[in-house]
């Protein structure tokens, strides 16, 4: 039996409940191919299924989705990037040796050495070829905040002049919706913490507030769009204010107003904007691997900057 090393979580708890342990490599089906992880990174979710610590009124479906009593599968995480070691008979889209990255779904699994994936797109997982002029532990940034904003912001008529608010900007999601929507011609507001202000400006932010302090609240304008990127679990004065500054409800969004959509075709789009150079996915941290409770516990207190990265395995 060959063996990798993985991060599991055996029960519910806080971040020391994640230890690493020897586990079975899995072996590729004729319609998956095996993939060495060479980056992942904690995301907010990763910290929900690690603590289970959800609004009671999901409590029931989050247990039912990912585990009664602890996870259904202890090797946790979902997002990842790293390289095609097999491939099964029926796999026709992709080769050995190929770069890819992409997040995993229900099925769990990122915080590992090896992960088998289907091709085909589904609730346990989609993954594309990564972009080629970035390393794996950015690939993981790109996957996440991508898929995460262009998810709501392809859904929006954004052109020249229209005025977007972004709410969390200096997150995953929120750095790839600013230069995105910049990218578009939007004038583009930021809200984040004032330490942040700097960031975001060098990102291309043409304005921003601080959510903390309810003197900003008079700095808010009218806006055609609002953009959440932090989720509707953290609340403020002036994000509850933001509504009075829109025309139309449906247009103030939020990355948790509908399920995370798992797809590749939106992962090639991704690629092909970091390629392009007009988005770049950006770390705020990188972590060893075996520093992961210190990683969950940094990403738990809700002020990173960006992607919090792990190294899973080194290049040579």
């Amino acid at each position: 039996m060959d063996l990798m090393k993985a991060i599991v979580c055996s029960k519910y708890g806080p971040p020391e409940v994640l230890r690493i342990e020897s586990c079975e490599r899995p072996i590729p089906k004729d319609n998956e191919v095996l993939i060495k992880i060479y980056a992942t990174s904690v995301t907010n979710s990763d910290i929900f299924i690690r603590s289970s610590k959800v609004r009671p009124l999901m409590l029931i479906p989050f247990r039912i989705m990912i585990g009664i009593t602890k996870p259904r599968n202890k090797i946790i995480g979902q997002v990842f990037a790293g390289v095609i070691e097999r491939v099964g008979n029926g796999i026709r889209k992709f080769s050995v040796g190929d770069k890819v990255y992409g997040l995993t779904g229900f099925s769990l699994g990122a915080y590992a050495d090896y992960k088998t994936m289907k091709e085909v797109n589904s609730k346990q997982g989609c993954f594309s070829l990564m972009p080629r002029n970035i390393g794996f532990e950015e690939a993981t940034s790109a996957a996440y905040g991508g898929l995460l904003a262009l998810q709501f912001l392809e859904k929006k008529n954004i052109g020249k002049g229209t005025r977007v608010l972004i709410y969390g900007a200096s997150s995953t999601s929120g750095i790839f919706a600013l230069q995105f929507a910049k990218h578009l011609g939007a004038e583009v507001t930021c809200v984040c913490r004032e330490n942040k202000f700097e960031f975001v400006q060098s990102l291309g932010a043409d304005k921003v507030i601080d959510y903390s302090k309810d003197e900003s609240i008079a700095q808010l304008e009218h806006y055609n769009l609002i953009f959440d990127c932090v989720g509707k679990a953290r609340k403020s004065n002036l994000r509850n204010e933001c509504m009075n500054h829109i025309t139309n409800k449906t247009d103030f969004i939020s990355i948790d107003d509908e399920a995370l959509l798992l797809s590749s075709e939106r992962l090639v789009r991704i690629k092909n904007l970091v390629e392009e150079k007009i988005v770049e996915p950006i770390n705020g941290k990188i972590f060893r691997f075996d520093q992961i409770v210190e990683a969950h516990k940094y990403v738990e207190l809700g002020h990173k900057i960006g992607n919090v990265a792990i190294v899973v395995n080194s290049e040579t």
